[in-house]
């Protein structure tokens, strides 16, 4: 009966496992759908934009060759109407002396015909009549201002929609995450010359599977990718995958996207923990400062106001709001200024970070298993390890465990680097900057164990989201193999 029982329920979680894939197959059908209708809108609105811009080009060039017709027209005109003017004039002139030659024929006297007759030579010899050219200065023709687009016509007519390029193909063996840092390289299916750049786009995700259409956060994109691989750096961890896609651009439209990719991006993320945390620390996400008030000066100012406003004064009920606060908040108290992360290490390797203000007095950073008692502090029980700063007259930095301390005769980092390996028995200690290694512990956990923080005058910063880095597993793998050169503080007498 069990094993049916549990048989079924199997059947069961498969079953549901698949609804959820076809509801979120058929979100993403949907999607497809009205980013076709609007891809297509655009499509028109940009093939009506193209050809418009082509009529006005035909229109001006039209209109700048008939000016250009006209003009020679105009030129010509001209020039044959000055011939004619000068041809005129000359007509009349000849006309003239034709006239005084015919009339000089009937002269009797010779003397006087003499007469005439040189004046007339002498006048032929000048007239207009016999200097002008009887040819036209231009031709009637325009036959070199005429156009043929047969060859234009058969190109508009051969014209077809730009080649769209192919998607590129994400080379999955070639990407690499590390480092808080994610290279990808892909490649064309084809040799593309008109491949003018690449776009690629990420998002992060906590599916596995294929992209998801609702819930999912927004695709981040990266343009004008000249190569086919690219490196995103800084990069925070929050999630347990990244969704990564390319696609391939010309000069004027951009092919389909990738075959998407998931890839596992392997990091340790948690906030502090303000509601188990000591009334004397402020906690904000990531952020912890020591409040010696414990917020009561808050209080205080609060009814101070009030009272100024006339208003009845919520002392009573601050003090019972204060106690509400007090209930819930006990997880630490006395001078065990504490604050642990909100999720455990049970298994694996993992790295965070903290920074500490300039002017902190000191402080603590470490883990513990989740017995640590409420007035204990971190490094003086045998279920907690750290690496203490105390800044307070002279600046001590020391490694503490089961209230036995090492003094670390090296300088204090700005920032600490904290690896934890939880199945190897190592917690060690980097200076986050160079790499160099702190300290290390060695031993054996057997509970799942907690980041824990201290903090007394001032305030710490812990970045979380980070990959081991590839300097510590470098450091590590050479620690690892020599034997005999860890220091432990579980053997410390």
């Amino acid at each position: 009966m069990d094993e049916q029982r549990e048989t079924l329920q199997r059947i069961v979680s498969t079953l549901a496992n698949k609804n959820d894939e076809i509801h979120n197959f058929i979100d993403m059908l949907n999607h497809t759908i009205k980013n076709v209708q609007v891809n297509s809108s655009n499509a028109i609105s940009e093939l009506d934009e193209e050809f418009d811009g082509l009529y006005s080009i035909l229109d001006e060039m039209k209109g700048s060759m008939a000016n250009t017709i006209q003009q020679e027209e105009a030129r010509k005109i001209q020039a044959l109407q000055d011939q004619l003017s000068q041809c005129s004039n000359a007509l009349e002139s000849s006309e003239e002396l034709l006239e005084l030659a015919a009339q000089s024929l009937d002269i009797k006297d010779s003397a006087e015909f003499l007469k005439a007759a040189r004046q007339i030579k002498d006048r032929v010899t000048v007239a207009s009549a016999f200097r002008i050219s009887l040819k036209p200065k231009v031709s009637d023709s325009m036959t070199h201002l005429m156009v043929d687009f047969a060859l234009e016509r058969h190109m508009l007519q051969a014209v077809k929609f730009l080649p769209v390029p192919k998607a590129p193909e994400i080379d999955l063996a070639a990407c690499l995450v590390a480092d808080n840092c994610i290279t990808v390289s892909w490649r064309m299916p084809e040799e593309d010359s008109r491949i003018d750049h690449f776009v690629l786009e990420y998002r992060k995700t906590n599916f596995d599977g294929l992209p998801r259409v609702k819930d999912e956060q927004r695709w981040e994109l990266i343009d004008y990718i000249k190569a086919t691989e690219y490196t995103l750096s800084g990069l925070k961890f929050d999630t347990k995958y990244m969704n990564l896609r390319v696609q391939a651009c010309n000069k004027a439209v951009a092919g389909e996207y990738s075959d998407p990719v998931t890839l596992e991006t392997k990091a340790l993320v948690f906030h502090l923990d303000s509601t188990s945390s000591h009334l004397n620390l402020k906690v904000e996400d990531t952020y912890v400062e020591w409040d010696p008030t414990g917020g009561k000066g808050q209080e205080k100012i609060k009814g101070k106001e009030n009272k100024s406003s006339g208003a009845p004064s919520p002392k009573r009920t601050s003090i019972s709001t204060r106690s509400s606060v007090r209930g819930s908040r006990d997880r630490f108290t006395g001078e065990s200024y504490t604050v642990l992360g909100d999720t455990a290490v049970e298994s694996g390797q993992h790295y965070w970070e903290v920074r500490a203000q300039k002017d902190c007095k000191s402080y603590s950073v470490g883990v513990t298993y989740r017995n640590l008692g409420k007035f204990d502090q971190l490094g003086k029980t045998n279920s907690s390890w750290c690496i203490h700063i105390n800044n307070w007259l002279q600046t001590t930095f020391s490694a503490k465990h089961n209230n036995k301390s090492k003094t670390l005769d090296i300088p204090v980092p700005d920032r600490i680097g904290v690896y934890c390996d939880f199945d190897g028995g190592q917690l060690v200690f980097y200076n986050a900057n160079s790499k160099e290694r702190l300290h290390t512990f060695r031993t054996r956990f057997t509970q799942p164990l907690l980041p824990g923080f201290m903090i007394w005058c001032g305030g710490l910063t812990v970045s979380t989201g980070l990959q081991v880095p590839s300097a510590v597993q470098t450091l590590q793998k050479s620690e690892n193999g020599l034997s005999g050169s860890a220091s432990s503080l579980n053997n410390m007498a």
